[in-house]
């Protein structure tokens, strides 16, 4: 019988191992991790919610992998935490030591929602977002953040009110913002999403009643805008907002007289 225990038995590291191949791995984790993440609110409540993650980090030539395990322990040991996009670069920070890298990225996609009030009858309802954070960290450099948000918006054709005698054809439309954020602490997204939702011919809501139905139908023909201007007031109040060093700004209006849909990007 063998005295050593199992426990003491001193078991290869393969992923440490050298590398003779010479070729460095710009990104190499996990991805498709679904996990808890709690997520700090305007209002101070945390509010739970459930993301899509990706982790990685650059593995240098010379080492043969990288310690996956160790990704998962990362999200563990920020599971419980309120996460801010603050903390959120933290948490990429701390991953560099951790696998023993010079860079890491993580990205966590999911739903947010907030709590809207209807324009005329007052009724509460919650509306949701999709939303990914993005942080790079590098050894020696300033942590960097994108936030990318999808806000489902209403937009009526111009064109369409111009030329008919009465009604105008409107559509749900998706806004895409993403911006690289200085200083993503000072970021308020309830604040941000609707900055983007009034370039719209109309903002969107969980619940309405008769009386936000005709408010919302008449908002919007007051209102007509194409694409293009729909993507460039948004781009217009994007660049205003500070700490914004990049943007990008997708619009896609899932036409209702077309079988396809009208598209535009602004970058700046």
């Amino acid at each position: 019988m063998n005295s050593v225990s199992d426990s003491a038995v001193a078991m290869p590291d393969v992923q440490s191992s050298f590398d003779t191949r010479r070729l460095p791995i710009q990104r190499v984790g996990v991805r498709g991790v679904r996990h808890p993440m709690l997520v700090m609110g305007a209002d101070g409540e945390a509010m739970p919610t459930i993301a899509d993650w990706e982790l990685t980090v650059a593995l240098p030539a010379e080492e043969k992998g990288t310690h996956m395990s160790r990704f998962v322990a990362q999200l563990e040991h920020y599971r419980r935490r309120s996460m801010t996009p603050a903390l959120f670069c933290e948490m990429a920070e701390t991953m560099l030591p951790l696998l023993n890298a010079q860079q890491g990225d993580i990205t966590a996609a999911f739903p947010y929602f907030i709590d809207k009030v209807a324009p005329v009858s007052g009724v509460s309802s919650l509306m949701d977002y999709q939303v990914q954070w993005k942080a790079r960290a590098c050894e020696n450099e300033e942590t960097w953040f994108e936030l990318t948000v999808v806000v489902p918006v209403t937009s009526l054709c111009p064109c369409s009110k111009a030329i008919s005698e009465y009604g105008a054809h409107n559509q749900r439309s998706h806004v895409t913002v993403s911006a690289v954020l200085q200083q993503p602490v000072s970021i308020d997204l309830p604040t941000f999403i609707a900055r983007i939702e009034n370039q719209a011919s109309c903002e969107l809501w969980g619940l309405l009643k008769r009386s936000d139905e005709k408010y919302v139908t008449e908002r919007a023909y007051d209102n007509p805008k194409f694409v293009e201007d729909l993507v460039r007031d948004v781009a217009m109040t994007v660049k205003n907002v500070e700490g914004v060093s990049s943007f990008r700004v997708e619009a896609e209006n899932f036409e209702s007289i077309h079988n396809h849909s009208a598209y535009a990007v602004v970058e700046g």
